[in-house]
Protein backbone atom coordinates (compact mmCIF):
# COMPACT_ATOMS: atom_id res chain seq x y z
CA UNK A 1 0.00 0.00 0.00
CA UNK A 2 1.68 3.40 -0.86
CA UNK A 3 -0.88 6.04 -1.16
CA UNK A 4 0.95 8.89 -1.02
CA UNK A 5 0.37 10.62 -4.79
CA UNK A 6 -3.01 9.12 -4.89
CA UNK A 7 -6.38 10.81 -4.18
CA UNK A 8 -9.13 8.64 -2.82
CA UNK A 9 -12.31 8.75 -4.78
CA UNK A 10 -15.60 10.20 -2.86
CA UNK A 11 -18.15 7.31 -2.02
CA UNK A 12 -15.88 4.32 -1.86
CA UNK A 13 -18.28 1.30 -1.82
CA UNK A 14 -18.39 -1.01 0.82
CA UNK A 15 -16.55 -5.00 -0.35
CA UNK A 16 -16.88 -8.25 1.65
CA UNK A 17 -13.90 -10.88 1.33
CA UNK A 18 -13.76 -14.20 1.35
CA UNK A 19 -10.53 -13.76 3.66
CA UNK A 20 -9.62 -12.64 7.24
CA UNK A 21 -8.15 -8.89 5.75
CA UNK A 22 -5.81 -6.55 6.98
CA UNK A 23 -4.06 -3.42 6.96
CA UNK A 24 -1.19 -2.62 8.74
CA UNK A 25 0.23 0.99 8.48
CA UNK A 26 4.03 2.00 8.73
CA UNK A 27 3.20 5.97 8.18
CA UNK A 28 0.60 8.23 7.34
CA UNK A 29 -3.24 6.97 8.21
CA UNK A 30 -6.66 5.12 7.11
CA UNK A 31 -9.93 5.41 8.56
CA UNK A 32 -11.72 2.19 7.90
CA UNK A 33 -15.49 1.45 8.61
CA UNK A 34 -16.22 -2.16 9.70
CA UNK A 35 -19.62 -2.42 9.80
CA UNK A 36 -20.65 0.82 10.74
CA UNK A 37 -17.56 1.69 13.29
CA UNK A 38 -14.76 3.51 12.28
CA UNK A 39 -11.26 2.66 13.09
CA UNK A 40 -8.58 4.86 12.65
CA UNK A 41 -5.10 3.05 11.65
CA UNK A 42 -2.02 5.24 12.60
CA UNK A 43 1.69 3.77 12.47
CA UNK A 44 2.45 0.83 14.31
CA UNK A 45 -1.18 -0.52 14.19
CA UNK A 46 -2.75 -3.65 12.16
CA UNK A 47 -6.76 -4.02 12.06
CA UNK A 48 -7.92 -7.28 11.05
CA UNK A 49 -11.05 -7.61 9.58
CA UNK A 50 -13.64 -10.66 9.43
CA UNK A 51 -14.00 -12.81 6.32
CA UNK A 52 -17.42 -11.62 4.55
CA UNK A 53 -17.47 -8.78 7.16
CA UNK A 54 -18.66 -5.06 5.25
CA UNK A 55 -15.88 -2.41 5.25
CA UNK A 56 -15.13 0.73 3.44
CA UNK A 57 -12.22 3.16 3.48
CA UNK A 58 -14.02 6.22 4.65
CA UNK A 59 -10.41 8.57 4.40
CA UNK A 60 -6.43 8.43 4.37
CA UNK A 61 -3.79 10.51 4.21
CA UNK A 62 -0.48 9.75 2.66
CA UNK A 63 -0.68 5.95 4.09
CA UNK A 64 1.96 3.30 3.35
CA UNK A 65 2.08 -0.08 4.55
CA UNK A 66 0.40 -3.76 3.90
CA UNK A 67 -2.70 -4.66 3.06
CA UNK A 68 -3.87 -8.31 1.93
CA UNK A 69 -5.90 -10.88 3.19
CA UNK A 70 -5.93 -15.20 4.00
CA UNK A 71 -8.05 -17.84 4.40
CA UNK A 72 -8.86 -19.17 7.92
CA UNK A 73 -8.00 -22.38 6.41
CA UNK A 74 -4.48 -22.05 7.07
CA UNK A 75 -4.06 -21.17 11.00
CA UNK A 76 -4.01 -23.86 13.48
CA UNK A 77 -7.43 -25.46 14.34
CA UNK A 78 -6.24 -24.06 18.04
CA UNK A 79 -5.58 -20.72 16.96
CA UNK A 80 -8.65 -18.14 18.12
CA UNK A 81 -8.20 -15.93 15.00
CA UNK A 82 -9.32 -18.86 13.01
CA UNK A 83 -12.40 -18.11 14.27
CA UNK A 84 -12.49 -14.31 13.90
CA UNK A 85 -15.94 -12.61 14.30
CA UNK A 86 -14.96 -8.86 15.59
CA UNK A 87 -12.74 -6.28 14.12
CA UNK A 88 -9.49 -6.17 15.97
CA UNK A 89 -7.39 -2.96 16.00
CA UNK A 90 -3.96 -3.34 18.02
CA UNK A 91 -0.93 -1.46 18.16
CA UNK A 92 3.41 -2.15 18.39
CA UNK A 93 5.18 0.23 19.97
CA UNK A 94 9.08 0.30 19.66
CA UNK A 95 11.16 -2.56 18.99
CA UNK A 96 7.83 -4.74 18.88
CA UNK A 97 6.77 -2.52 15.94
CA UNK A 98 9.79 -2.49 13.99
CA UNK A 99 10.04 -6.80 14.89
CA UNK A 100 6.08 -6.63 12.77
CA UNK A 101 7.15 -3.81 10.33
CA UNK A 102 10.38 -6.51 9.09
CA UNK A 103 7.93 -9.44 9.59
CA UNK A 104 5.85 -8.22 6.77
CA UNK A 105 8.45 -6.99 4.74
CA UNK A 106 9.33 -10.71 4.71
CA UNK A 107 6.17 -12.16 4.37
CA UNK A 108 5.91 -9.93 1.24
CA UNK A 109 8.92 -10.88 -0.41
CA UNK A 110 7.62 -14.77 0.67
CA UNK A 111 4.16 -13.97 -1.81
CA UNK A 112 6.47 -12.97 -4.46
CA UNK A 113 8.41 -15.53 -4.30
CA UNK A 114 5.37 -18.20 -3.50
CA UNK A 115 7.31 -19.36 -0.35
CA UNK A 116 4.44 -20.88 1.19
CA UNK A 117 6.11 -22.31 4.03
CA UNK A 118 7.63 -19.43 4.82
CA UNK A 119 3.88 -17.52 4.70
CA UNK A 120 2.31 -19.97 6.85
CA UNK A 121 5.10 -19.93 9.12
CA UNK A 122 5.57 -16.05 9.21
CA UNK A 123 2.22 -15.16 9.29
CA UNK A 124 1.31 -17.67 12.09
CA UNK A 125 4.10 -15.76 14.18
CA UNK A 126 2.76 -12.38 13.22
CA UNK A 127 -0.43 -13.66 14.31
CA UNK A 128 0.95 -14.78 17.71
CA UNK A 129 1.42 -11.04 18.76
CA UNK A 130 -2.06 -10.10 18.68
CA UNK A 131 -4.27 -10.29 21.83
CA UNK A 132 -7.61 -10.60 20.35
CA UNK A 133 -9.27 -9.76 23.76
CA UNK A 134 -7.99 -6.64 24.18
CA UNK A 135 -10.13 -3.48 24.43
CA UNK A 136 -11.00 -0.92 21.60
CA UNK A 137 -8.77 1.15 20.96
CA UNK A 138 -11.37 4.41 20.41
CA UNK A 139 -13.85 5.51 22.79
CA UNK A 140 -17.33 4.86 22.09
CA UNK A 141 -17.87 8.64 21.86
CA UNK A 142 -14.75 9.01 19.74
CA UNK A 143 -16.06 6.56 17.42
CA UNK A 144 -19.53 7.66 17.36
CA UNK A 145 -18.38 11.51 16.47
CA UNK A 146 -15.88 9.94 13.66
CA UNK A 147 -19.23 7.73 12.28
CA UNK A 148 -21.18 10.74 12.31
CA UNK A 149 -18.91 13.40 10.89
CA UNK A 150 -18.04 10.88 7.68
CA UNK A 151 -21.52 9.97 7.38
CA UNK A 152 -22.37 9.92 3.55
CA UNK A 153 -24.32 12.91 2.68
CA UNK A 154 -24.05 14.52 5.83
CA UNK A 155 -23.23 18.34 6.06
CA UNK A 156 -20.48 18.73 8.86
CA UNK A 157 -21.89 19.33 11.99
CA UNK A 158 -20.10 21.65 14.66
CA UNK A 159 -18.12 20.82 17.93
CA UNK A 160 -21.69 21.52 19.60
CA UNK A 161 -23.85 19.54 17.64
CA UNK A 162 -21.61 16.54 17.82
CA UNK A 163 -20.90 16.71 21.35
CA UNK A 164 -24.67 17.12 22.19
CA UNK A 165 -25.45 14.07 20.03
CA UNK A 166 -23.21 11.77 22.13
CA UNK A 167 -24.23 13.54 25.84
CA UNK A 168 -20.74 14.89 26.96
CA UNK A 169 -19.39 18.49 27.00
CA UNK A 170 -17.81 19.91 24.43
CA UNK A 171 -14.59 20.31 25.90
CA UNK A 172 -14.58 16.55 26.67
CA UNK A 173 -15.46 15.44 23.44
CA UNK A 174 -12.19 17.40 22.19
CA UNK A 175 -10.09 15.79 24.21
CA UNK A 176 -11.30 12.33 23.70
CA UNK A 177 -10.67 13.17 20.15
CA UNK A 178 -7.32 14.68 20.18
CA UNK A 179 -6.51 11.83 22.96
CA UNK A 180 -7.24 9.16 20.59
CA UNK A 181 -6.85 10.41 16.99
CA UNK A 182 -3.96 13.09 17.27
CA UNK A 183 -6.46 15.00 15.69
CA UNK A 184 -8.80 17.89 17.08
CA UNK A 185 -12.68 17.65 16.17
CA UNK A 186 -12.19 20.61 14.23
CA UNK A 187 -9.57 19.21 12.12
CA UNK A 188 -11.29 16.10 11.25
CA UNK A 189 -14.50 18.55 10.18
CA UNK A 190 -12.13 20.27 7.87
CA UNK A 191 -10.77 16.85 6.25
CA UNK A 192 -14.55 15.73 5.57
CA UNK A 193 -15.33 19.24 4.19
CA UNK A 194 -11.91 19.13 1.70
CA UNK A 195 -12.84 15.45 1.02
CA UNK A 196 -16.24 16.63 0.42
CA UNK A 197 -14.98 19.42 -1.97
CA UNK A 198 -12.60 17.71 -4.07
CA UNK A 199 -15.69 15.48 -5.28
CA UNK A 200 -17.84 18.37 -6.11
CA UNK A 201 -14.35 19.84 -7.66
CA UNK A 202 -13.98 16.78 -10.36
CA UNK A 203 -17.40 16.16 -10.77
CA UNK A 204 -19.98 18.83 -11.22
CA UNK A 205 -19.90 22.18 -12.59
CA UNK A 206 -21.05 24.55 -9.66
CA UNK A 207 -18.77 27.60 -8.92
CA UNK A 208 -16.23 27.62 -5.70
CA UNK A 209 -18.01 29.63 -3.78
CA UNK A 210 -21.19 27.55 -4.06
CA UNK A 211 -19.07 24.44 -3.42
CA UNK A 212 -17.47 26.12 0.04
CA UNK A 213 -21.01 26.85 0.73
CA UNK A 214 -22.30 23.54 0.01
CA UNK A 215 -19.50 21.88 2.71
CA UNK A 216 -20.49 24.45 5.36
CA UNK A 217 -17.96 27.50 4.87
CA UNK A 218 -19.03 30.63 3.71
CA UNK A 219 -16.04 32.80 3.52
CA UNK A 220 -14.54 31.68 -0.56
CA UNK A 221 -11.03 33.05 1.03
CA UNK A 222 -10.97 31.03 3.76
CA UNK A 223 -11.75 27.57 2.08
CA UNK A 224 -9.36 28.35 -0.70
CA UNK A 225 -6.82 28.69 1.77
CA UNK A 226 -8.15 26.00 3.66
CA UNK A 227 -8.39 23.96 0.46
CA UNK A 228 -4.37 24.81 -0.58
CA UNK A 229 -3.36 24.32 3.24
CA UNK A 230 -4.90 20.53 2.78
CA UNK A 231 -3.87 19.86 -0.51
CA UNK A 232 -1.06 22.00 -1.68
CA UNK A 233 -3.28 23.34 -4.56
CA UNK A 234 -6.16 26.04 -5.04
CA UNK A 235 -10.17 24.49 -5.31
CA UNK A 236 -9.62 26.18 -9.28
CA UNK A 237 -6.16 23.92 -10.03
CA UNK A 238 -7.77 20.83 -8.88
CA UNK A 239 -10.55 21.23 -11.18
CA UNK A 240 -8.37 21.79 -13.75
CA UNK A 241 -6.70 18.55 -12.82
CA UNK A 242 -9.33 16.51 -12.36
CA UNK A 243 -11.41 17.10 -15.33
CA UNK A 244 -8.33 17.17 -17.77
Amino acid sequence: MDTSSYIKPAGAPVARLPLIGFIFITSGEVLADVEGTPYLCQPGQILLIPQNCPFAIRYYRDAIGYTGGFTPAILRDNQPLRYLSTPIHQGFWFDEGAFVTELFNMLAIAFEKNDQAFIEKGLDLLLSRLRPNLPEAIPAAVSAFLESVFEPGRMPGTIATYAAASGISENYLSRLVKKSTGRSVGAWIDIVRIQRSKHLLATSTLSVIDIAAAVGIEDQSYFSRLFKKETGMTPSSFRKKMQG
